[in-house]
């Protein structure tokens, strides 16, 4: 019998406080696990504060003994469920990150990523936006297993960088998550595409985890959270308010979709190659 595991999507809302944010991802959370049976669950980008490079030193903690972290790391192993902390503001010796912490089915802390490719953009009179004038890059990658299924992380723009996605695909992941907060402008063009285009890419189950849209942000988040299987099909798409979305993921479709079109194998690694540095 193939391997099935059993994810959910919070599309979460926005809050005034950390705390209020904090305590409404956890009843979510209990929501997917016990009521909707989730094993794997997974939060969006951003989704304790204000996505803005002004709120990142304020809201911003240490990973994994901050406040949020200490709240997930609770919850997780009181549900016996492996979560995707989606991401929030991390301070290290100084340095601010913008990471996303995965914690086991026993509270225990598994690992982060922290964004590897900060969004910098501008796009005059529609979106202006710069990481990096507050944030520092990552370069570690992030794997786990859930069962028998290889799980990769990236956040939000690293989505792009389709070198990435390839990489995790050769350290044998099936599923790309990818915590993600897009703008109502690149969203509509981009967002569901790019999901896709990494699935497709590299015969792997992707989900992207968006917050719910709030106009009364400066940053106006697109939602639409989106699972693609390893054809680049939509399994599963979300609107702009909050929401949860429960996805059966079947890795016999992985399985015999590899050994339709094998490009894995197909690869012309004596003429191009992919060459991960860490």
């Amino acid at each position: 019998m193939a391997v099935q595991l059993k994810i959910a999507l919070i599309q979460l809302d926005s809050f005034p406080t950390k705390q209020a944010a904090i305590t409404n991802a956890v009843n979510q959370i209990r929501i997917a696990a016990k009521d909707k049976g989730a094993k794997l669950v997974i939060l969006p980008e951003c989704w304790n504060s204000t996505y803005c490079t002004k709120e990142f030193p304020r809201s911003a903690e240490q990973i994994p003994n901050g406040e949020t972290s200490k709240a997930l790391s609770k919850i997780s192993g009181e549900l016996g469920i492996t979560l995707i902390g989606g991401t929030y503001p991390e301070v290290e010796s100084g340095k601010l990150y913008n990471t996303c912490p995965v914690w086991g089915p026993k509270g225990e802390f598994i690992g982060k990523y922290r964004k590897m490719h900060l969004f910098d953009m501008d796009i005059p009179g529609t979106c202006t936006f710069k990481e990096s004038s507050v944030l520092t890059p990552g370069n570690e990658f992030l794997t786990f297993n859930v069962g028998e299924v290889k799980i990769g992380v990236g956040i939000c723009y690293d989505q792009r960088f389709p070198e990435l996605a390839t990489v995790y695909r050769n350290r044998g992941c099936d599923l790309m998550i990818y915590p993600s907060a897009f703008d109502t402008y690149t969203g509509p063009m981009h967002f569901e595409l790019i999901a896709q285009a990494r699935a497709l890419d590299n015969g792997m189950f992707v989900a992207l985890c968006a917050p719910a849209r709030d106009t009364t942000k400066d940053y106006v988040a697109y939602g639409y959270s989106t699972v693609c299987d390893p054809w680049g099909r939509v399994l599963s798409r979300a609107k702009e308010g909050p929401e949860m979305l429960i996805v059966n993921l079947d890795m016999g479709l992985r399985d015999s979709i590899r050994r339709q079109i094998p490009t894995q194998k197909q690869k012309r690694t004596d003429v191009y190659e992919v060459v991960c540095k860490k």
